[in-house]
């Protein structure tokens, strides 16, 4: 990166693309015991395998699709795995804060903070959950066209088909339940009521089993998929703190449990005793795990966010803690994570710089960065047995202007960084701090020679975090270049 005008400005390794990114993680098609490939219930391929795979899945193909769920654009960003293109996004809803669309007016009808993505195990359909406006989505992968749409409670995060593709599993955090989803009659069949804010589902490479995570919880809740039932609560270390995300390992023997809330943990479940068997310091906002085989060693990759970091760790699968092997950087914001089938790339969402990382898995090294739509979350690589289409992709939340800049922390110990990104008729700012005082005020300012502007004030958290305070002005045409915070 280079510096502009005091701003740190993004240089694109490659051109323009799309991905897309969700914690949860997908059922592995092989068997777990034998290590070979098997064939998918219904696929039309016999080697169509669905990431995370065990080894012997089919190479990298143009019919395949990487889909990133953008948050602030309200897109899907579709892109062409094979020659990391970016093919378009499909709008779901207006621009965040784009007034033109009446989006914060009562006739608002389109959907809001499109964050959550999962897929059927034949790469013929893609959900899509939007946190605020309460829906999922069904989007077919061949049409890029949203064919039924489904509203559920309150502020759900991440939703996956269940394995024989007929319901979808959605995790309905703010009402505490599952929501299981007869997704062709658009009709909530059952509720499997969890314990507060389960986050999201994945299921076992059998699809006997779903495990659920919880953001204000400290339990992973175990589900007999063909019953519907509660069958065991794991309890999770109080030190670990609540999971936002989490992935199960293709070879279904761990579950990895992202913890945010605390700022810097994962915790490693044995799926076979249901027991916490790891806990470790990964670094502040840690984000989703996923997982690769690589001549023959398994490995783990996680996003953590606050560092800028894709973190890699050989599994141990002993009951001892995994064993950091590499430390990618990324910028910015890393979130959603995926592999490719054959295990030869992973890609990461980056939140903060509305781009996409293709990283090579043998080098453990980014080879390319696209950009992508505004503020990218989950993230999925689906394969596909037919060739893909491009009819209806747009260009919406595409090629805008997005800066990750420095700020002076004033009369305080502690680190901050604001985001400002360009919004159709206005600028979005967001303060991220970290290792700043506990539950302490500040206030941030933007400032251009002795021209200076009050853009928000927020309080730290008891860990001396700031996660995401925001603030809406006119940044790029003021041409403000210093930002800092002090506490008043």
């Amino acid at each position: 990166m280079r510096a502009v005008r005091g701003f740190r400005r993004l240089s694109w390794r490659g051109a323009a693309t799309v991905t897309a990114v969700t914690a949860l993680t997908c059922l592995a098609a092989g068997s777990p015991a034998s290590g070979s490939p098997t064939r998918l219930a219904g696929a039309p391929h016999p080697r169509l395998l669905q990431a995370p795979a065990l080894p012997g899945a089919q190479p990298i193909s143009g019919n395949d699709r990487v889909y990133t769920a953008d948050q602030d654009s309200n897109t899907v960003t579709v892109i062409d795995p094979k020659t990391n293109t970016v093919l378009g996004t499909i709008p779901l809803g207006a621009v965040r804060m784009d007034t033109n669309a009446d989006m914060l007016g009562p006739m608002y009808n389109g959907e809001i903070d499109v964050h959550g993505l999962g897929f059927s195990r034949n790469g013929r359909y893609l959900d899509v959950i939007d946190v605020t406006t309460n829906a999922v989505q069904v989007i077919d992968t061949a049409t890029n066209k949203v064919i039924r749409t489904i509203y559920v409670g309150r502020a759900p995060h991440e939703g996956f088909f269940a394995p024989d593709g007929k319901t979808i599993w959605v995790a309905v955090r703010g009402q505490d339940y599952v929501a299981v989803i007869d997704w062709k009659t658009g009709q909530v069949i059952h509720k499997i009521y969890t314990e507060p804010g389960p986050s999201k589902v994945v299921f076992s490479p059998n699809g006997k089993l779903a495990y659920v995570n919880h953001l204000r919880a400290l339990v992973l809740d175990v589900i007999d998929v063909k019953t519907r039932k509660i069958i065991d609560r794991v309890p999770i270390p109080a030190a670990a703190g609540g999971s936002s995300d989490e992935a199960i390992s293709p070879d279904g023997r761990e579950v990895w449990l992202g913890m945010p809330t605390n700022g810097k943990s994962v915790a490693v479940v044995n799926t076979k005793t249901h027991r916490v068997e790891a806990v470790f310091n990964s670094g502040p906002r840690t984000n989703h795990p996923n997982f690769v085989t690589v001549g023959g060693v398994n490995y783990a990759y996680l996003s953590v966010g606050d560092l800028n970091q894709t973190l890699v760790y050989r599994r141990s699968g002993t009951g001892r803690p995994p064993v950091l092997v590499k430390r990618i950087p990324t910028c910015c914001g890393p979130h959603g994570i995926w592999p490719s089938p054959d295990n030869t790339r992973i890609y990461v969402a980056l939140q903060y710089s509305d781009g996409l990382d293709v990283i090579n898995t043998k080098t453990m090294k980014v080879i390319k960065t696209l950009h992508i739509g505004q503020s990218p979350m989950a993230l999925v690589y689906v394969a596909r047995s037919s060739a893909g289409s491009t009819t209806g992709l747009s260009h919406q939340g595409l090629g805008m202007r997005n800066e990750y800049l420095p700020v002076k922390v004033e009369g305080a110990t502690g680190k901050a960084t604001v985001q400002v990104r360009a919004l159709p008729g206005i600028d979005e700012v967001i303060l991220i701090g970290w290792k700043l005082p506990a539950s302490t005020p500040f206030t941030l300012y933007a400032a251009r020679g002795n021209t200076t502007t009050q853009l928000l004030s927020t309080t730290t958290s008891a860990s001396g975090g700031i996660g995401e305070a925001l603030a809406y002005t006119d940044i790029f045409a003021n041409h403000y270049n210093r930002f800092f915070i002090r506490s008043p």
